[in-house]
């Protein structure tokens, strides 16, 4: 998957270090970054085009990012964040429902029932999904699409570690919860 990242800078000279140092964390944090767009927006080549913006973003701003303030994953995940919501802001929709779960199976080659059986599975998944809070929803996918922390979360969403912590116990009863009453139907 390649994303085309317009080297503006706005006039302003970075370093050749400055670039290298980007490079890295470009190639680290771009998957990761275009995973959570993609969870938040439906179509996939806006998802694609975001993703785009986000790095753009942060290459215009990469010589005053201050590690100190924190990490950059926060920082990028930060701008990933308000990128989507200024994106819903322009035009004005509301998507809650997560779209794409990622599900790996363990068989080289599953049997047509392990696939069916798959399918209902993520179709059931997206809507109990569908039926979090956005914030529940956002807590989610950090934590489980991205792999971070709770701290880390919560410097993105603005709240606590342990605030982060009870959401994410919440929400996952709730989604065990959906999973155990539409198995007893």
């Amino acid at each position: 998957m390649m994303f085309n990242i317009i080297a503006n800078t706005g006039g302003k000279k970075v370093s050749d270090d400055s670039r290298e140092a980007y490079a890295v964390l470009y190639e680290q944090f771009m998957p990761k970054v275009y995973r959570y767009i993609s969870f938040r927006i439906s179509d996939d080549n806006m998802a694609q085009d975001l993703t785009s913006v986000v790095f753009e973003k942060a290459l215009t701003k990469f010589e005053v990012f201050n590690p100190q303030k924190a990490s950059f994953s926060t920082w990028i995940f930060t701008i990933a964040r308000n990128t989507v919501i200024d994106h819903y802001r322009v035009y004005r929709k509301h998507e809650d429902i997560v779209t794409d779960v990622e599900t790996k199976t363990t068989a080289q080659y599953p049997s047509p029932e392990d696939e069916v059986i798959k399918a209902e599975n993520t179709k059931r998944l997206r809507i109990f999904l569908a039926r979090l809070n956005k914030r529940e929803q956002e807590a989610i996918i950090l934590k489980y699409s991205n792999g971070m922390s709770n701290r880390e979360i919560g410097e993105i969403l603005n709240l606590t570690e342990t605030n982060v912590g009870s959401i994410l116990c919440r929400t996952i009863r709730k989604l065990r919860n959906s999973f155990v009453e539409w198995q007893n139907e």
